[in-house]
């Protein structure tokens, strides 16, 4: 009996045991971790699970890193650990990129002595933006017309060859390099952060960007499309000389926070190591087609439209509109148009590179736009454009004279009336008006001659017949002398030639 009460004694001497070793585990790490209450980063960070981590296959381990690209300045304090380094640029001012061969001895021989191409562009980070960012840089080309978003600052690079910059992607340029050989390109931001920003009471905070670059070789055909690297880091672009304050503004932050608290924060580090990440997305390589370019004496080496995120779907290519189609004659964009009709009356009116952002749009919508929709959507120049046209407000004529051909039936009735002593007044005549622009004879002939459907060519001279009945030769400085509104009967006569005629204003 004495015996069998001694198995559960012992059962609690073990258990008791077994606590007490898993309570002292337990406070082995909270005295690691401190007084404070942890997290479980904090957790994942220690030793012990640092070392699982690492014994885990990673997915990258037998993938080749080729290139490495050093933005050679420093990255900001005030970035928290396991957050993405972020870098602060003055607008328009050149910042290096150095383009590092990271090969090892044997990895990737077909590269040896061979150019590789390299793209540059600048994104948006932010996944709101990168869904409505064509339409946003496109508001910053109107907005800033002549001018880019990214460039490169050809004399302050070294290695660079063919560099060449598309016109019609303001965000990307693009340059052939040897691995080989010291490479080091010069780039310059001319958008600032601030620019993406909706405006409400001052101080908006700026939106950051992203740099990527994308690096391909030669395929079998020597088109630069077989994808080899990707890299990015993130950054802010503020007013010339704004990224050294607000450098130094986060730096002094940083001296004021207490040990504890900057343990959670990065270091800043004296360059910006673009990190690896997916590639852009794949477009159309146009390999013959020219490309405008900083030194035009180069061959071109050109890809298609590529303003988007990697996020971003590329939107599909405008419609190809036949503008030989029975719209062409109507003017006047209706509200009845449909939105085919609408693209059309766009193409017609040189709106062509807006068709894209009113691609749903009907008649009734575009002309349901106000001055200031339009003004915001399209730039100011374009938007003021677009609005008029939209209203169909016509610039009145510099000149409007009216005329009407008098008929041989219409002469012999006033012969005959003159004869028996009546007055004359009573013939009735229809008049057609003539809008002149230019006041010049010529423009003159061409309205007559379109408006009596004959050929200009058929009308040798035209006269005014003077105060004693002379027929003065119409000038150029005679038609700008013409009283607006005046009449006129034309009277025709037979030229010399059968198929010409003299024409008599009256």
């Amino acid at each position: 009996m004495a015996w069998a009460l001694k198995l559960p004694l012992a059962d609690e001497v073990i258990e008791s045991g077994l606590v007490q070793d898993f309570d002292a585990s337990l406070s082995g790490i909270g005295q690691e971790l401190g007084a404070g209450a942890y997290s479980m980063s904090d957790v994942l960070a220690l030793p012990i699970f640092k070392q699982e981590e690492s014994s885990l296959p990673s997915e990258n381990e037998n993938k080749i890193l080729p290139f490495q690209y050093v933005l050679c300045t420093a990255t900001s304090p005030a970035v928290k650990l396991h957050e993405e380094t972020l870098t602060y640029l003055n607008q328009g001012q050149s910042y290096e990129i150095r383009m590092l061969d990271n090969r090892k001895l044997g990895e990737l021989p077909e590269l040896n002595s061979k150019l590789v191409k390299s793209i540059f562009r600048v994104v948006f980070h932010d996944r709101r933006l990168q869904y409505t960012e064509h339409q946003q840089l496109e508001g910053w080309r109107w907005n800033r017309p002549g001018d880019r978003i990214l460039d490169i600052d050809v004399p302050m690079s070294v290695g660079i060859i063919d560099p060449r910059a598309n016109p019609t992607q303001l965000n990307t340029v693009e340059f052939l390099w040897d691995p080989s050989k010291r490479t080091s390109v010069f780039i310059q931001v001319h958008c600032i952060s601030t620019e993406f920003t909706m405006r409400k009471h001052g101080g908006e905070k700026g939106v950051p960007f992203r740099i990527q670059i994308d690096t391909f070789k030669e395929n079998e055909n020597g088109e630069y499309t077989e994808h080899l690297h990707s890299a990015s880091c993130q950054i802010k672009v503020f007013k010339p000389k704004g990224a050294d304050r607000k450098q130094k503004t986060d730096r002094e932050k940083m001296e004021k926070r207490t040990p504890q608290e900057k343990e959670k924060y990065q270091p800043s580090y004296e360059t910006t190591i673009l990190t690896e990440c997916s590639p852009w997305p794949e477009i159309t390589y146009v390999p013959n087609a020219p490309s405008p370019g900083f030194n035009s004496s180069h061959n071109s080496f050109s890809i298609g439209e590529g303003n988007g995120s990697p996020n971003h779907q590329p939107e599909p290519p405008a419609p190809i509109i036949d503008v030989s189609s029975p719209m062409t004659s109507v003017q006047n964009l209706l509200p009845t148009s449909t939105p085919q009709e609408a693209q059309q009356w766009l193409h017609r009116n040189r709106f062509a590179a807006f068709s894209r952002l009113f691609t749903n749009f009907s008649g009734a919508d575009l002309l349901k736009l106000t001055r200031d929709d339009v003004i915001q959507i399209c730039g100011p120049a374009d938007g003021i454009r677009l609005f008029n046209a939209l209203k169909g407000r016509v610039v009145r004529p510099r000149l409007t004279i009216y005329v009407c051909q008098e008929s041989q039936q219409l002469r012999e009735h006033q012969q005959q009336k003159h004869e028996n002593g009546e007055q004359g007044n009573g013939a009735f005549y229809v008049y057609h008006a003539i809008y002149l622009e230019e006041l010049t004879s010529l423009e003159l002939t061409e309205k007559l001659a379109q408006l009596f459907n004959i050929s200009p060519h058929q009308i040798n001279q035209i006269y005014k017949q003077g105060p004693t009945g002379i027929h003065v030769l119409i000038s150029d400085e005679m038609i700008q002398n013409f009283q607006d509104e005046s009449c006129f009967v034309l009277d025709t006569m037979k030229a010399e030639t059968n198929d010409s005629y003299h024409i008599i204003l009256k």
